[in-house]
Order: C-alpha cells, then sequence, then structure tokens
C-alpha cells in the first residue's frame, strides 16, 4: 500500500519534476486505488505519520491531492472520463478528512490559452473548480475570462462554453471577464444572478454566512434576485450585499475586497465580527469571540505572508485583546479537527 516515500512522489509530480516512472505510479495509484476505503486510510495514516517524523517540513496533502486531480483531468480528459470523474469523486471525500491549514496559492488551467474549445454536440460536460480550504487558486476559462477562487470556493460550469458563458459559484471569486456583447457573461449564485459584458468584480457567497457580497471593480454589473422588480446596475468602487431579502449598496475601497488573491489580507476600520471570520477562513480556523464586548470593536492592518500567531499578536499589540490557540485533534470518526482561536478581553 502507500508508503511514506510516496509522499515525496506526490510532491514531485505536483512540481512537474517527476520522471516517467514516478508519472506511471501516480496514475496507478489513485486510478486503480482510489474506490477502495482502505486507501483512504492508508493514506491519512501514513500522511500523519510522515508528519511527525518531518516536523520542520511544510507539507499540504490536501492541496497536493488537489493539484493531481487537476492534472490528471488536464492530461486525460478526452481520453479517460470516466478515471477523471472516479478521481474527483474520492478526492471530494478525501479532502473532508485531510484539512491541514497551509495557505498556499496554485494556479490551474482550465484549458491551455492556445487550445481550442473540444466541440460536443450532445450531453453537455459539466466541469468544476474547487479551491481547498486555506488555498485559493487561479483559473483560466475557455473564453479568455481569468479569476481566482478563495478557501473552500468551488466553481462549476458547462462545455461547449464560449456561446453559453454561465458559471455558478459557491464561495468568494474574482473575476476579471472577457469582453462578448453578443454572449453575457452570468453568474449564478443560488436564486441570484450577476451579469456583466466585461468587467472586473469580486463575489462572496459562501453558503453557511447566508449573504451576497458584490463588489465592483472596474466596469458595469447588474444584479438580479427573486423579489426585486428590476435589476440593479453597480458602478465602480461599489459594494452590494444581499441579506435577509434585502438590498443594500454602498461606496467602497474595491481593492480592499480583491486584495485576497494577491495573498493580502487587508482591514480598513472592520468590526471584529467581520475580522474573525475572514482571519477564520484564511487560515482555516474556528475563530471565537469569548467576550461580547469585543463585538464593538474595530481593526485596522494588512497582512502578506504572515502567520496566524503574527496576526494575532499584531491585534493584542493594537486592542484590548488577548488570545488562545488550541491544537487541533483527530476525533473519533477519524476526522482532523481545526484548530481553534479564543479571544478574550484582557484584564488591564
Amino acid at each position: 500500500m502507500i508508503q511514506q516515500s510516496d509522499i515525496e512522489k506526490l510532491q514531485r509530480f505536483n512540481k512537474g519534476v517527476s520522471n516517467a516512472e514516478e508519472t506511471q505510479y501516480i496514475y496507478s495509484l489513485f486510478s486503480n486505488n482510489e474506490g477502495k476505503g482502505e486507501f483512504k486510510q492508508y493514506i491519512r495514516k501514513e500522511f500523519n505519520e510522515y508528519l511527525k517524523n518531518n516536523p520542520d517540513k511544510n507539507h499540504n496533502l490536501s492541496y497536493l491531492l488537489d493539484r493531481i486531480h487537476h492534472t490528471i483531468h488536464n492530461n486525460e480528459n478526452r481520453k479517460k472520463q470516466t478515471v477523471v470523474k472516479r478521481i474527483y469523486r474520492w478526492y471530494s471525500v478525501a479532502a473532508a478528512v485531510l484539512l491541514i491549514p497551509v495557505l498556499i496559492v496554485g494556479t490551474i488551467w482550465v484549458t491551455g490559452q492556445n487550445q481550442k474549445e473540444p466541440i460536443l454536440t450532445e450531453n453537455p460536460v459539466t466541469s468544476t473548480l474547487f479551491a481547498p480550504l486555506g488555498s485559493r487558486i487561479s483559473f483560466s476559462l475557455p473564453d479568455g475570462t481569468k479569476g481566482w477562487l478563495n478557501s473552500g470556493s468551488s466553481l462549476e460550469y458547462q462545455l461547449p462554453f464560449s456561446n453559453n458563458r454561465q458559471v455558478a459559484v459557491k464561495g468568494e471569486a474574482w473575476f476579471d471577464v472577457a469582453h462578448d456583447a453578443s454572449h453575457p457573461f452570468e453568474v449564478a449564485v443560488g436564486k441570484s444572478k450577476v451579469k456583466v459584458l466585461g468587467t472586473k468584480f469580486n463575489l462572496n457567497a459562501y453558503p453557511e454566512e447566508k449573504y451576497i457580497e458584490v463588489v465592483l471593480e472596474q466596469g458595469k454589473v447588474e444584479f438580479s434576485t427573486p423579489g426585486l422588480s428590476a435589476g440593479v446596475e453597480m458602478k465602480p468602487n461599489e459594494r452590494l450585499v444581499l441579506s435577509e431579502g434585502t438590498v443594500n449598496i454602498n461606496v467602497t475601497d474595491a481593492s480592499k475586497f480583491t486584495a485576497w488573491k494577491e495573498g493580502k489580507l487587508v482591514f480598513r476600520s472592520d468590526p471584529m465580527s467581520e475580522v474573525v471570520r475572514r482571519i477564520g477562513r484564511w487560515y482555516n480556523v474556528d475563530v471565537e469571540l469569548r467576550d461580547k464586548e469585543l463585538e464593538g470593536y474595530v481593526f485596522r492592518g494588512t497582512f502578506q505572508d504572515d502567520s496566524l500567531e503574527e496576526v494575532l499578536r499584531y491585534l493584542c499589540m493594537t486592542s484590548p485583546i488577548s488570545y488562545r490557540i488550541i491544537d487541533r485533534k483527530q476525533l473519533d470518526d477519524g476526522t482532523i479537527q481545526k484548530r481553534r482561536v479564543i479571544l478574550y478581553k484582557k484584564n488591564i
């Protein structure tokens, strides 16, 4: 079954430096074993053991598995559709138990820039992109639209695409939409929709947070949702929020909401409820405000390539706040619990 040395093979495959023998081994490992329950147990057990034996190394198995899935998808899409679907189903299960919160950026090209979109006359193919927790990925769609997916987000679309530019998003995404007046670009978020011709904007719509946020950086978009008599047009540097059926628009600094794609965590006098939500998603941790009084605090700061501990220390320097970190642990069902951060008011 899987050995500790396979972790290095996974990494070399991910970096594109594996030799032919190692590449074939990785393909065989996933295609022949991904449907077996014991394979999932072995890979999780061996990875945890590897981390214990190599505490100074920085690994993220969830991210490696996601990259392997997409690499195989790109290389084998037209040859082995069924193998790709099996691997994706396996990864979806594996990712749920391998939540290793390492902030790392991956670049995924859905189709090569010079590759023609496949001609499909029957049974359109649905393609899904997924950014694992604690990661960000870039993407390029067949029509030339580019963008980013934030941690725990997904984007779904169908091929052929260029004449039917419709995507569905769960989570947070930034788009730089290719202009095509004859074929408007549409983003579905539940029952709501964002319609554009060519523009740059950020969309935040994690289902568990029960609101939709659209921030327009450049161009013009139209937002529509059931209950509105007409679509709402937005201008650059406007922020639209749909919450509990009510739409609110205010002027903002769009760069604050789009900095995440550049690896920056930016706060501009944000309330603590917003700060802890974004810190939690950025570092894949659960953050708890122990004292209700902290909800009235605001925070300002910009971070790039800073660890969770560094952000928390800065937070304590600027506010009367202390924190405690509870390390992740394995639960009875075999899953790994997230690290927890507890913020409480400092006794002065």
